[in-house]
């Protein structure tokens, strides 16, 4: 095993050895690399799953009692100064490898069928690979400097992606506005890392802890300073980690593709602000005022997110959110000493997390041609519903995603999230009335995005029920919106050719459909794509593909099984838990208020499934499926969002809670007043007095050239003037 160790940093060089080629050849030989786009999507997908089993074999070697090991390369040798590279294996870095690619490896795989419509498909795979390789390079790190590294080529890669439609001027600010908001907490992150190898002289991760901690006990270190050091430190994963107030990158960040979402948004990028603090946790935990702030704002941001999320009308956003409230739990774990629980919840989140996005994704695949392609359509909840009968494997494995993030058992976010909510009430009551109600609302906003998006009626279809005309939208990837108004008669036609006159599909109608679907698929939007089936003049959705099924069902088994890990059960005639088994027990406080055992677990876990209930009730309703065909209400009057109900809380989440107007008014509005006054500043005063004296001695050379040039009655002019001048002042003087 000591050649699997030694070897260990090869892990991120695999999809880097696939990014390097496909970036290369993208740019010097472009017909070349497109013309072979599925080989090097194979070639990518190889690649991660070979780092994948790397890294099973890794962590197996860790939970069956490995040794912790770590490698360096000396970088920079001087006789006060040094500088090493390397890698650290230890639980936390094998769980982490683990993570990023099994998620990586199933995002790769949707994505190939996902992104086949896009002319820069493999760009997109180049792109996918850097941010990969990026990663797991930053979770192999044994130092800051190196974390530092890797963080900021996470940074470079996320702004690539999210901005990856970049044409469209919603993705492109979307992308500037991840990557401005993140430059903040990096630029403190570096300030503290700098603060802190002043103090300790290193940039290791163990000393520095050791060191520190050595330091405040004999005081040989100011406090303010080091306090001071460890705020800044925090920024960097405040601001990745998108908590409260650096959070307000997340939900734009969705204007990139879907699988970006999923692999970014929900598994990776953003867990990797909650993995540095849990990696340095020793050195936050020797500082009671900084984990106090970090409960703070974790909690803060747990609740703002959940409340968020309550109106959202477009289904990635309103995942978004979500994201951004189970991160506030985890750092709200952290910061009350449960680092424990706060690494578990990020395990169970991350698979159900990603399961969910790229349900998402399915859905939005399939609404494309019907819609069109623009967000603001193939995204809106308002327009769906009923999916589940045309889509049940992509509805079934939403639904696993939704109960396990809603805190259903036996599934994966139950386990962890159950032990923050028993975690935070033991420490604070403030904070257990902030875990626990939002857990409620959590539930709630879960199932009201299942029930609009997968029960009820296809609402699309209402809008056009009463009408002559159907109107079929079609939007190109970069262009502007249009329609295509079908008559009755053209779709009857349409209809009556595809299914038969006996509703049976012929040799002719699968022809037709199959020509409908290659148009599309080359226009990306007309939505006869997916035919009027036996439904009369409708266009329905149709389920994905396998490649993209294929990912949901393996994350589906994965939001199953995966919490328990965390789960204590007998074994012989102990209780036996393996994440205890893999970190110190003493670094959570709570562990004597933990369950000893499966009974106590269950037991325990009755008030949080009793929160998560109400919340499930109201969204069911306020939200039950209302089959509107069958009632025959006229669609002008159906009320599809209840939301108006509650205007107050309606506006706060569709207003993002009025922060984002704070901070066009405050900081963006007041910077571009700042730059006008600044550049007054610079026209009229900087450059005005060089100017000015500039010009004024122009004026007096140019006096002086002509009072100078040599003609006696111009002297004489100038001298009887000045005679009669100085004769005037003495005669008014006196």
């Amino acid at each position: 095993m000591e050649f699997l160790y030694k070897y260990a940093w090869i892990v991120p060089f695999f999809p880097f050895s696939a990014s390097v080629p496909i970036g290369l050849g993208s740019f010097f030989f472009p017909g070349a690399t497109k013309s072979l786009r599925r080989t090097w999507a194979l070639i990518s997908i190889f690649l991660l799953s070979v780092a994948m089993f790397l890294s099973f074999n890794l962590f197996l070697q860790q939970i069956t009692g490995g040794p912790i090991h770590r490698y360096f390369w000396s970088w920079i040798i001087n006789k006060k100064f040094s500088l090493e590279l390397g890698y650290l294996i230890d639980p936390l870095t094998s769980i982490m490898l683990v993570l990023v690619t099994t998620v990586g490896t199933m995002v790769m795989i949707y994505s190939d069928n996902y992104m086949s419509h896009d002319k820069t498909y493999v760009k997109f795979f180049a792109y996918l690979n850097f941010f990969n390789a990026s990663m797991l390079g930053l979770v192999i790190s044994p130092n800051l400097l190196q974390i530092y590294i890797f963080w900021e080529l996470v940074g470079i890669s996320s702004y690539l992606l999210i901005g990856f439609w970049f044409t469209r001027p919603s993705a492109a600010n979307a992308c500037q506005k991840a990557f401005i908001t993140n430059r903040v907490g990096d630029f403190g992150l570096l300030l503290g890392i700098l603060g802190f190898y002043w103090v300790t002289g290193s940039f290791e991760f163990q000393y520095l802890s050791e060191k520190l901690n050595e330091l405040i006990t004999v005081g040989g270190v100011d406090s303010f300073f080091v306090t001071s050091c460890t705020f800044l430190l925090f920024s960097g994963p405040v601001a990745k980690s998108a908590q409260f107030p650096l959070h307000v990158w997340l939900p734009d960040a969705m204007e990139g593709p879907t699988p970006i979402s999923a692999l970014i948004h929900a598994a990776t990028m953003v867990a990797a602000g909650v993995f540095l603090v849990i990696r340095l946790f020793p050195l936050f935990r020797a500082l009671p005022l900084v984990m106090n702030l970090m409960s703070w704002i974790g909690g803060i941001t747990a609740l703002l997110g959940a409340t968020m999320a309550l109106a959202q009308k477009d289904l990635k956003r309103g995942l978004a959110y979500s994201t951004m409230s189970q991160l506030g739990y985890m750092m709200l774990a952290l910061g009350i000493d449960s680092y424990r629980i706060a690494l578990f919840h990020l395990i169970t989140h991350a698979y159900s997390k990603a399961l969910l996005f790229l349900g998402s994704g399915s859905v939005i695949h399939s609404m494309e041609p019907i819609v069109g392609y623009c967000p603001g359509k193939s995204q809106n909840m308002a327009l769906m519903g009923g999916l589940r009968k045309y889509m049940p494997i992509t509805g079934i494995t939403f639904l696993l995603g939704t109960l396990s993030l809603s805190g259903i058992p036996p599934f994966a976010c139950f386990w962890s999230k159950d032990q923050i909510l028993s975690d935070s009430k033991s420490y604070s009551p403030i904070f257990g009335g902030i875990t626990w109600f939002t857990a409620g609302l959590t539930a709630f906003y879960m199932f009201r995005m299942y029930l609009l998006t997968f029960e009820g009626d296809f609402r699309i279809n209402l809008v056009n029920l009463y009408d002559n005309h159907i109107i079929l939208y079609s939007t190109s990837m970069w262009g502007e919106e249009e329609s295509t108004i079908l008559s009755r008669t053209r779709v009857d036609f349409i209809s009556t050719q595809i299914t038969g006159k006996n509703n049976s599909f012929s040799k002719e109608a699968f022809q037709i459909s199959n020509k409908m679907e290659e148009c599309s698929k080359k226009n990306r939007g007309l939505v006869v794509t997916y035919p009027f089936f036996h439904k009369g003049y409708f266009a329905y959705p149709k389920e994905s593909g396998k490649a993209m099924l294929l990912p949901l069902v393996v994350l589906g088994i994965f939001t199953l099984f995966v919490g328990l890990i965390g789960v204590p059960f007998f074994r012989g005639q102990i209780n036996y838990e393996i994440l205890s088994q893999w970190f110190t027990s003493s670094m959570n406080r709570f562990d004597e208020n933990h369950p000893k055992n499966s009974y106590e677990s269950f037991t325990e876990a009755i008030p949080s499934v009793g929160i998560a209930f109400p919340g499930i009730l109201i969204a069911y309703g306020l939200y039950r499926p209302i089959h509107f065909l069958s009632q025959g209400v006229h669609p002008r009057t159906m009320k599809i969002i209840l939301d108006q109900s509650i205007n107050i809380l309606y506006n706060w989440a569709y207003h993002r809670a009025y922060i984002d107007i704070y901070y066009d008014i405050i900081l963006t509005r007041g910077v571009r007043r700042l730059a006008e006054k600044s550049n007054s500043f610079d026209q009229w005063a900087i450059d005005g007095i060089p100017n000015g004296l500039g010009i004024l001695g122009l004026f007096v050379g140019e006096g002086m050239r002509c009072l100078g040039g040599g003609r006696i009655s111009s002297y004489i002019f100038v001298y009887l003037l000045c005679i009669l001048i100085s004769t005037l002042i003495y005669y008014y003087s006196f």
